[in-house]
């Protein structure tokens, strides 16, 4: 009887075979990826995707840290151009966050944007799709879009 083993034993044996197998790890959110890594690779292309697709059809998107004219200060700037350079926006961003405080700007006929609006200061939850409905919910209220 030396060679059984004890009914103790068991449960543990059948317990270390029940224990779940390790969670694989989620990948980062799109929104948790570095700024510019961000902005570069998802924003800026879905945002002219988004844009094309309302009927802007020779759009320039960049994006850079520069000064913004508004407020005669450093930061990064996504900018969009079209109809040969007569209209642009530009999102700029305070710090490299995309949750950081956002400021809007654009304009017509060739001008510089001057006039400055909060972008998206109410939200709690910044990410890809608002980012870019901000941007085209702005474009159509001023009836730039090619739906209006």
């Amino acid at each position: 009887m030396a060679d059984e083993k004890s009914p103790a034993s068991k449960p543990a044996e059948g317990a270390a075979a029940k224990k779940p197998a390790a969670k694989k790890a989620k990948p980062p959110k799109l929104e948790d990826k570095p700024f510019n890594e961000f902005i570069e690779n998802h924003y800026v292309p879905e945002l002219k995707k988004s844009l094309e697709a309302e009927g802007i059809k020779d759009l320039a998107l960049t994006f850079a840290k520069q000064n913004f004219e508004p407020l005669g200060q450093q930061c990064w700037q996504v900018r969009g151009r079209w109809g040969d350079g007569q209209r642009q926006f530009m999102v700029a961003f305070s710090e490299e966050d995309i949750k950081a405080t956002k400021a809007f700007a654009l304009a017509d006929a060739g001008a510089t944007p001057s006039c400055v609006e909060p972008f998206l200061s109410d939200e709690r939850r910044i990410n890809l799709p608002l980012l870019i409905y901000g941007v085209v919910q702005r474009l159509d209220g001023q009836k730039w879009l090619g739906r209006n």
